[in-house]
């Protein structure tokens, strides 16, 4: 075997499910010289970041941002809005959403998990019954998973909107978009969602370090009487230090300015055009894995994720030392399988600034690398995949 370069040249393909690669216009953008955040040029900036994310939310209340990971949101949206012992109704589609009950549980809530599998999405007709089992309407919200990154299932969460309003139950709608904001449509008002959480290093295409919670006026008003503590967390300070461009700490100034080009490169493609884009590649990823003879851990076809795909392994052969000749040879990283899908998956990222020719040399060095680790499969997904490329586009 060639010995492998411990300097690779060429770019890293960072084919993960995010933190996605960070375009050129995003890194010039950050790098800025840092500014004072109580003078008017930060208040400009902050101004324009909290009103340019609410269309990128499909929201017309406020979003509020959060030096943190996408793990801060999710508390956020909790302590702001629950009591302790409060009971929560969530589902088990993957690895994140079992992370979000575990955090639900050391505030002091007290979360119930529907059962899954791990290869299907929310089952909007058990939150309904559920919820309609619940006379004394205990539960005070439900949390979903809008995308598993663990997954690659995506939920509907209208379906689930529906369930609540036909329990006619009052819990709050809190969902994590965190792989799926700015990749796959989602839309927070019209799908009555109260507590949208999303962070920064997926489809928004920043470096991690920025996480937000959207904020539904139900959400607000449940927050004046709710009693889990908080301090940092805390969205009356931030809202009423963001009503004037300003915030009750040190923001990230530098991911700020970072965040502002990324909602005008978003806009100016159109969310309409990204959600599309990243539909068309998913669907020949789809068919590159189905050309190679796998099978997708998510089985139900409504609920592929666009954001990334996770492919079981054959029976027999180890995803992370397949990943890892990827790595060596092809300086590529792939998603590995999380807790209970450890060494049985890998997943591909086509999520963020990413477009065909990633898609090809995505594909291309996952074929190679089948090759290299002896794994069986069948020849032609880069050629299936540029099939579905050509077929979208017309040719």
């Amino acid at each position: 075997m060639a010995r492998l370069n411990a300097h690779p040249s060429g770019r890293h393909f960072l084919q993960i499910p995010g933190p996605t690669n960070v375009p050129d216009r995003i890194l010039r953008a950050m790098d800025h010289p840092t500014i004072d955040h109580r003078g008017p040029e930060f208040q400009a900036l902050a101004r324009q970041v909290l009103a340019g994310l609410r269309p990128i939310f499909q929201a017309r209340g406020p979003v509020v941002i959060y030096p943190a990971s996408g793990t801060g949101a999710w508390e956020a949206a909790l302590v702001n809005t629950l009591s302790s012992g409060d009971a929560v109704l969530m589902v088990e589609t993957g690895h994140f959403a079992t992370l979000w009950k575990r955090l639900a549980e050391r505030l002091g809530l007290k979360p119930e998990f529907i059962a899954g599998d791990w290869r299907r999405g929310v089952d909007a007709a058990a939150v309904e019954a559920r919820l309609r089992d619940d006379k004394a309407h205990a539960f005070k919200a439900v949390c979903i998973v809008h995308n598993e990154t663990s997954t690659g299932v995506t939920s509907d969460v209208a379906a689930v909107r529906r369930a609540i309003d036909a329990a006619r139950h009052p819990a709050l709608l809190m969902v994590d978009t965190i792989s799926s904001l700015g990749s796959i449509d989602y839309r927070h008002d019209e799908w009555g969602v109260d507590v949208t959480v999303a962070g920064s290093q997926k489809g928004l295409m920043l470096p991690p370090g920025l996480s937000f919670n959207a904020i539904s006026d139900r959400a607000l008003a449940a927050a004046k009487a709710a009693r889990l503590p908080k301090s940092y967390w805390a969205w009356d300070e931030m809202l009423a230090a963001n009503a004037n461009g300003w915030f009750p700490f040190t923001p990230a100034t530098n991911l700020l300015y970072g965040l502002a080009e990324a909602i005008d490169m978003l806009m100016s493609e159109g969310l309409a055009a990204v959600f599309a884009r990243h539909a068309r590649h998913a669907e020949a990823t789809r068919a590159a894995v189905r050309a190679w003879g796998f099978e997708l851990l998510c089985v139900n076809p409504a609920e592929y994720s666009n954001s990334l795909t996770a492919v079981l392994m054959p029976a027999g052969h180890d995803a992370d030392a397949f990943r890892k000749i990827v790595l060596d040879h092809f300086n590529m990283s792939l998603g590995q399988g999380l807790t209970r899908l450890a060494g049985k998956v890998f997943r591909i990222g086509h999520l963020g600034d990413f477009n065909d020719l990633t898609l090809v040399g995505t594909l291309g060095g996952i074929e190679m690398g089948l090759a290299l680790a002896g794994v069986p499969h069948r020849e032609g997904g880069v050629q299936a995949a540029m099939a579905s490329l050509r077929a979208a586009a017309g040719g």
